[in-house]
């Protein structure tokens, strides 16, 4: 099956250490996915939550549909995402764990259902952030050595 993903989170691979991922469906109004289907959606500072056995995705930005009117959601609405029990059964026993969050990685469209990729994630440390930048340099770094090695 084809995807065409929609929209990336750019700060959950910065913020977070990625442990695991889980894909999960997503409640939508009509409005909302075709404002999706425009690129009108960010991801930038939302985070999944479990509450009351289901799994909701807080602050994502879906902008309201320029020809929707009346049909129109509240752009920063909670979202209810579609997870079988015993994965929200799981998902509750991770982040039970000391530092462990819900963080959505990225929205894509699966054929024609659209999908968000959760990662279970724990929190980074300022100096963590520093050591991943100073990696990311030393390997550019590197890099470039080795091309204009390779052009003489």
């Amino acid at each position: 099956m084809n995807t065409k993903l929609v929209a990336k989170n750019p700060t959950a691979y910065h913020n977070y250490t990625i442990d695991d991922k889980i894909e999960a469906g997503i409640v939508l109004s009509g409005t909302e996915i075709k404002s999706i289907k425009a690129g009108k959606v960010n991801l930038k500072d939302c985070y999944a939550i479990i509450k009351n056995g289901e799994v909701f995705i807080v602050g994502m930005h879906i902008s309201p549909y320029e020809y929707g009117n009346i049909f129109n959601k509240d752009p920063l609405r909670d979202r209810k995402l579609l997870l079988h029990k015993r994965e929200i059964n799981r998902l509750i026993g991770l982040t039970k764990q000391k530092g462990y969050s819900l963080v959505p990685i990225s929205l894509y469209f699966k054929g024609s259902l659209l999908k968000v990729e959760l990662g279970i994630g724990k929190g980074k440390k300022l100096y963590d952030k520093r050591q991943d930048i100073a990696k990311k340099d030393a390997k550019r770094k590197i890099e470039q050595a080795m091309k204009e090695k390779y052009r003489e």
